[in-house]
Formats: C-alpha cells, structure tokens, sequence
C-alpha cells in the first residue's frame, strides 16, 4: 500500500466460528482474546457459522440453536462487545448465500477439491456421509462470508491460510470477469459529487497530480480524503479509490490473512483442548469443577512417588504453567520438580489460583448474559441488521457487474 494508508476493507476484520455450544479455555486463548485486542483496532464483524456446522454435520441438528446461544453468551462473558464489533449469526444474513451462489457460476470445479483441509476432514470424518454439495462447496461459502463485507482482513492461523489465498483467488477471477464495469469514469465522477463542492474539488486536484505528476503524497491525502467521507457507500468508495489511481473499480477486494500466533492452551492431558477429547476446562465451570479437574489431571509418569524426581518436559502441568506462570514461577516449578522438593499438588497449586482468577469475572458475565435471554438475542438483532445492511450494498454491486440489476 502506497504510504501505508489503509482503506475502508482494509479495515475490516472477518472472523467467525462455527457453534459448537458453551466454550472453553483452548476457545479463549486461541480466539476470543484476539478478538477482544482487535475489536478495538478494527472495524470487526464476528459471526455466529451456523451454516459452516451443517456441512459435516448435517444429520442432526436438535441442539444446534441451543448450542449457538450458549456460544454467544461466552462471546460476550470473555469481552466481545457488541459497542465496538458487530455480532451476527451467518443464517440470518442470506446474502452469504447469494454470494456463494452467484460466485459458484465463476468457480472451477478442480479449485474447490484441491482445497487442502477437503480431503483431509474426509479422512478425519470418515463415519461421516461428506459426499454432499454443500461439504464440497463450504470454501466458497467461506470466501463468501469475507466477501460479502469486503473484509481486508482475515485472522487465522497458519494452517488456514490456504483459505484466504482461495478467497483472493475467486475475488481476483470475479474481478477479472466482470471488472470491466460500464461507465466507470461517470460513475466515479458522479460518485465524487456526493461529497460535495469543495471535497470533489479537492478530489479531482489531487487525481491530478497523482496522475499527471506521479506525486505520491497526493495519493495518499486522496486516500484520506476517501476515507473520511461518511456519505459515500462501499461501493461507490471503491469506485473513486480505482478512479483516483488510474486503476479500474475492485468490485470484491482481494482479502489478507491477518496470522494469529497458535492456541498455546493445552488440554488437561496435553493434547489439544477439546470437549470431544474430554480434557477440557469450560468458561463456565463451578470453582470446585475447575480444581478437581485440575487437582486430577496426569502428571509425569516417572513421579510415581512423592520422592521421585520428575521432568517438566513430560509433564501436562508444565505446559499449563507457560501459560500462566512468571519466570519466578515457572523456575520454583522446575527446581522443584526436578530435585523431588516439591510434590504434584504443590506443584499444581499455583495454575489452580490463576485459572479460578481468569475465570471468575467471565463465570459472573455469562451468568448475567443467561438471566437476560432477550438483552442476547438484541443485541444479535441488532448485529444482523447491520450486518445485513453492508451485505445489501455489496450484492447490489455484483449483481449489477453481473448483469442482475433489473430496474
């Protein structure tokens, strides 16, 4: 980016997870607490990807939207908050759906099943009926949930970035296709009288120098002046950034993957949390929970005895106390282990204190979410109707560069 500048998609955050019912530690370190910093750093919309859960599984879904109130009210326990992000639920935002639709006339069968993570969640799901169109297709609803808000940002971890380059490369054939849009140059002239006399001046001035002159500064105040244009649609933006660079109208913005750092939370036994691995410490878990689980929780194997030395490297514990143990902490720890002057309770103690502390304002949060269902469900409302309104703006632009508008 000339500058630095960001522009309005740049801006914008996607991210959604799919509803698997109450939360838990591995959700919050390896998620929510990056929501929370970027809420205040972006323009972010977070979803609720309902749809997403039918494509594996599909066959049953009485818990489904139980497990979706449940999942928002952590959401909101951990420190989403809907003042600073918008949250919504994916089904109740139907232009996903178009998009997906009108996108898949454009897709080639074979960039859907080379997406890595196709063939392997076959193979993981094997006792799974995923011959559908819809498990087939769940990339391209994905690039759809991004696309549909022009989202320039995508946080995800490594092993999902194949994802967002998919989504770049289905925004960059739309593009292609149907970019050429007609009228451009009226269009965009007219656009820049929406932001009155004085501003479109300014605009055409700085076009002009950029153009004429190569002079970068003017691109980047044109930029600006863009930017803080409050009457101006994302379409209509986009427009006049294409305009004031010489370059054509991005109808759908080629999105970047924003890398988020791995989920360093492990579950009780040292795998990966998770509720089907049966080592997981919820969000919402009474204290007395929380310390059995914890109290219970295997140690190394070596330290059969209260007088055996141990080795942190093979111990679950230890990995807990990266987490949330200081260096003072964590050296107490080793020494300890190591010379047997310390005993597995003792040594479990310190990661008891600070779970139950991490826990106790989000456990008093959520209680006050659940006894308050309908301050939930507007505050959803309200979520989807704006994001709803984005969503519109978008489809209205690329049912028109394809053709669609029937007026």
């Amino acid at each position: 980016m000339q500058g630095g500048t960001l522009n309005s998609a740049q801006q914008r955050v996607l991210s959604g997870m799919r509803p698997t019912g109450a939360l838990h530690l591995g959700h919050y370190h390896g998620v929510l607490k990056n929501w929370i910093k970027l809420q205040h750093e972006y323009d972010c919309f977070f979803f609720v990807a309902d749809w997403h859960a039918l494509t594996t599984h599909y066959e049953d879904t009485r818990d489904l939207s139980g497990h979706v109130w449940e999942m928002v009210i952590d959401w909101l326990a951990a420190g989403v908050n809907p003042g600073s992000a918008k949250l919504f639920i994916q089904s109740r935002v139907p232009e996903h759906a178009e998009l997906q639709l009108l996108l898949s006339m454009i897709t080639p069968l074979g960039w859907l099943e080379r997406v890595p993570t196709y063939k392997d969640q076959q193979e993981k799901l094997r006792e799974r009926d995923l011959a559908t169109f819809g498990f087939l297709g769940y990339p391209l609803l994905q690039s759809a949930d991004i696309l549909i808000y022009r989202a320039g940002l995508v946080p995800v971890g490594e092993d999902q970035v194949a994802h967002v380059e998919f989504t770049r490369e289905i925004a960059r054939r739309f593009n292609h296709i149907f970019g050429r849009e007609p009228d451009f140059e009226a269009k965009a002239e007219a656009a820049s009288k929406k932001m009155g006399k004085k501003n479109a001046k300014l605009y055409r001035e700085l076009r002009k120098r950029y153009q004429e002159q190569g002079d970068h500064e003017a691109l980047d105040v044109g930029r600006a002046l863009l930017e803080s244009q409050q009457n101006l649609t994302m379409g209509d933006r986009e427009r006049l950034y294409g305009y004031l660079d010489g370059g054509s109208r991005s109808i759908l913005p080629e999105p970047a993957a924003l890398l988020t750092e791995a989920a360093k939370m492990p579950g009780l036994d040292g795998q990966k949390m998770s509720k089907s691995y049966n080592n997981a410490i919820g969000l919402r878990d009474e204290p007395e929970v929380v310390t059995q689980k914890l109290r219970t929780m295997p140690t190394d194997p070596a330290r059969v005895r209260r007088t055996d030395p141990g080795d942190p490297a093979k111990c679950p514990v230890w990995q807990l106390h990266k987490v949330y143990s200081n260096e003072e902490v964590r050296s107490w720890v080793e020494t300890g282990c190591t010379s047997a002057g310390i005993g597995c309770l003792e040594c479990k103690q310190p990661i008891i204190d600070a779970v139950l502390k991490e826990l106790e304002p989000i456990r008093e949060r959520a209680r006050e979410f659940a006894g308050n269902e309908k301050l939930v469900r507007n505050i959803i409302s309200d979520g989807c109707e704006a994001a709803r309104d984005v969503a519109r703006d978008t489809l209205e632009d690329v049912r028109q560069a394809m053709g669609l508008a029937y007026r």
